[in-house]
């Protein structure tokens, strides 16, 4: 299958080699023309432009908008209504508010344009793990993509069945799911977004709590210089709270024990947000998501160990750089 990949940077370039080892074409677009060439370095068709995307495309054209939510992706949709023609599809891969996409569905409905939005998680990981995809959009549309999202997820791979799990829809357990209309695949990857910042936050603050027991607050009897790296190393084999975020803690903790690489200010990209706006109008209690999104906020006026954690964990999965200044 042949699809337009729009937004070529750590995320959009990886999904575009993905597909393109697993035998799909690639027509990629991106600002910065360097992005093009080094895509097209690969194997892919670069344009120079959406139109000129647009006319390497063959009815029913795709096109994966790959971007920052906000006015990057508004804007581009927003030109790809007047490039896209009935049939064609226009898909929103990155983090956009479902709110977003349940307006856009309804605007590109009216052109005759099919909308789905894929909340995709895997980070700058996912080239070679591949990627989990919770997916929004009509089913006949939806079903008429699977090639694609076949390819980009990461299948079953070694991980063992859920015992008793019942159903005749086996995406899941490959890696993606169609959760339902528009708007409801970026739902699902809000929530699991403000749950990997309540898991994040658990994370740091329990290794600032070993870390803090060398501290002079406490009885010279009670201190205990912890290894770190150690500590998280074992945790990782066969423990409970084993998982791939506590992979990226080692991860850092082995490279840079005392985190000094990292600033502890601590970003967050909107999904949090959103997740605790649902939990309002939904009025379901979310403790644990609320003060880990408060954490951040505190983070960007002083700075502790559990936030040089967080900063290790984020650039771990998706490279995001928060380097002392």
């Amino acid at each position: 299958m042949r699809i337009s990949v729009i937004g070529l940077g750590r995320m959009g370039a990886n999904i575009s080699r993905r597909l393109m080892r697993g035998g799909h074409e690639v027509v990629g677009f991106d600002r910065n023309p360097e992005s093009v060439l080094a895509l097209a370095a690969d194997g892919a068709i670069g344009a120079n432009s959406l139109e000129e995307a647009a006319a390497q495309l063959e009815a029913p054209r795709i096109f994966w908008v790959m971007l920052p939510h906000g006015a990057p992706t508004e804007s581009t949709i927003a030109a790809l209504h007047d490039i896209a023609q009935p049939g064609d599809v226009i898909i929103d891969g990155g983090n956009s508010f479902f709110k977003d996409d349940v307006r856009r569905a309804r605007e590109c409905g009216e052109r005759g344009i099919h909308y789905v939005d894929v909340g995709t998680s895997g980070g700058v990981w996912g080239l070679d793990r591949g990627y989990c995809m919770m997916i929004g959009g009509e089913k006949p549309v939806v079903d008429m993509l699977g090639s694609i999202f076949e390819t980009l997820a990461p299948g079953l791979g070694t991980i063992p069945r859920t015992p008793g799990r019942q159903g005749d829809d086996h995406r899941a357990e490959r890696g993606y799911i169609h959760a339902g209309p528009a708007g409801a695949g970026h739902f699902v990857k809000m929530v699991h977004n403000g749950i990997e910042y309540g898991l994040m936050q658990a994370y740091a603050e329990g290794f600032d709590i070993l870390r803090g027991r060398a501290s002079q607050r406490v009885p010279e009897d009670e201190r205990f210089e912890l290894n770190l790296p150690d500590i998280a190393e074992v945790w990782r084999r066969g423990s409970v709270i084993s998982s791939w975020l506590l992979d990226l803690c080692a991860l850092g903790l082995a490279t840079d024990p005392g985190l000094e690489s990292f600033s502890g200010t601590v970003a967050d990209s909107g999904e949090g947000q959103w997740t605790m706006d649902a939990a309002m109008e939904e009025a379901i209690p979310a403790n644990v998501l609320a003060a880990a999104l408060f954490a951040r906020y505190r983070s960007r006026m002083d700075h502790s160990f559990a936030d040089k954690m967080l900063s290790a964990m984020r650039f771990g999965f998706g490279g995001h750089v928060e380097v002392p200044q």
